[in-house]
């Protein structure tokens, strides 16, 4: 019962973004805006991290299966794809290494301001 409360919490969150995302002008994805409201309410705290925390690691352990059907979609449209085959891999495999490099340092600065703020928390 704890992980339908929990999904369903998740759901209306997804749902606001979905709200969002037909009021705002914007080109941005629903999901992205899902994703800001989450991170604003687990900020400030509206809602706890232990009130979602259990359907999130689910959702996690289970991603991989999640982009099954794009992996089917390229299939379909394998006989376009394959003229472009070459930029595409490389397109690919250069935003990967981007995305990690943005996280990773993005990582970096996070853990350093959490030392930095530790620090200056322990001396006071």
């Amino acid at each position: 019962m704890i992980y339908l409360f929990q999904f369903c919490v998740i759901l209306i969150v997804c749902f606001i973004g979905e709200f969002f995302h037909a009021i705002i002008p914007l080109p941005i994805p629903a999901s992205i805006y899902g994703l800001v409201i989450m991170f604003i309410l687990l900020s400030f705290k509206i809602i706890k991290l232990e009130k979602i925390e259990k359907t999130a690691d689910f959702l996690i352990q289970i991603m991989p299966v999640m982009f099954v059907p794009s992996a089917v979609g390229i299939i379909t449209v394998w006989a376009n794809l394959k003229n472009i085959l070459i930029p595409f891999i490389l397109i690919v495999i250069a935003t990967t290494v981007i995305v990690m490099a943005v996280t990773g340092k993005t990582a970096e600065l996070v853990i350093k301001h959490d030392r930095r703020s530790g620090s200056e928390r322990d001396n006071n």
